[in-house]
């Protein structure tokens, strides 16, 4: 599966699976960024990101974690 910037929720659950123990309440968005493009099957420019787009990203795995 190619991920893109915009597949928050797909993002979160692959997220979820690499980091199991992360609260996502603790992660920097720098930090989170970084790990995102570290995804296998990402695939999208490091220069689409944005503040909103981590913070869907957050969110949906705050969501997925309750």
């Amino acid at each position: 599966m190619i991920l893109k910037w915009t597949d928050s929720l797909e993002i979160a659950l692959a997220l979820i699976e690499q980091y199991p123990e992360q609260d996502p309440l603790a992660i920097r968005f720098t930090d989170l960024r970084d790990w995102v493009l570290a995804l296998e099957g990402f695939d999208d420019k490091p220069e689409h990101c944005s503040e909103r787009i981590l913070e869907a990203i957050q969110l949906s795995w705050i969501d997925e974690n309750d």
